[in-house]
């Protein structure tokens, strides 16, 4: 995905201190920058969701980056950092629209969230993507560091080695952390029955 083992770019970190600042060229060139990194991150979200969303990869990475020109109080410490932090960003969006999908129509049926990417959580494939959301914030109570191994693996794409490196653990500690997280989740949603239309 992005390379977030290599030296620091001088330039990149210059950006990322100034940006939503006063410059507005300093973040046009930090977008220019990490626009394939985001995107690539979008499409990862996108292909956890069914087919047919109203949302693309592409409206998901500019409405994640007009959000993130918002967090004028984060002090960005990296590359990494900036990327997390925008995957937890793009999370949210498609949480917060599917939660208006719903109120708007009722009777809809759920976006499921689709098998490949239940299959790599181990979780059964009648549940949805507010499913899984609701579990992982049950979870982020019980593990948080384990519940943000999910959030960035799962639903960010990142690698093993890159989750290391923003947690500030090592690999061998992302991967407990995320094998008892999708052992936890597995038994969380099996258990429980599966997400159903909103009543009236």
């Amino acid at each position: 995905m992005f390379d977030t083992m290599s030296a620091p770019d001088p330039s990149l970190t210059q950006w990322l201190s100034q940006f939503a600042g006063p410059d507005p060229e300093a973040g046009q060139r930090l977008f220019e920058s990490l626009y394939e990194d985001l995107r690539r991150m979008a499409r990862n979200h996108m292909r956890k969701e069914a087919a047919g969303h109203t949302l693309s990869a592409t409206a998901l990475t500019h409405e994640a980056w007009f959000r993130m020109a918002e967090q004028t109080r984060t002090q960005w410490r990296n590359r990494a950092h900036f990327l997390a932090v925008s995957s937890t960003m793009m999370r949210r969006i498609l949480i917060n629209h599917e939660q208006a999908r719903r109120a708007n129509k009722r009777d809809a049926e759920l976006t499921s969230l689709t098998v490949s990417g239940l299959e790599s959580l181990a979780l059964p494939p009648d549940r949805d993507l507010i499913a899984v959301n609701d579990a992982l914030l049950a979870f982020e109570t019980v593990d948080p560091r384990a519940a943000k191994v999910v959030e960035l693996r799962f639903f960010g794409g990142l690698e093993i080695d890159e989750i290391a490196e923003v947690l500030a653990v090592s690999p061998a500690t992302v991967k407990r952390d995320w094998t008892l997280a999708k052992s936890w989740l597995h038994r969380e949603l099996s258990h429980s029955p599966p997400s159903a239309s909103p009543k009236e």
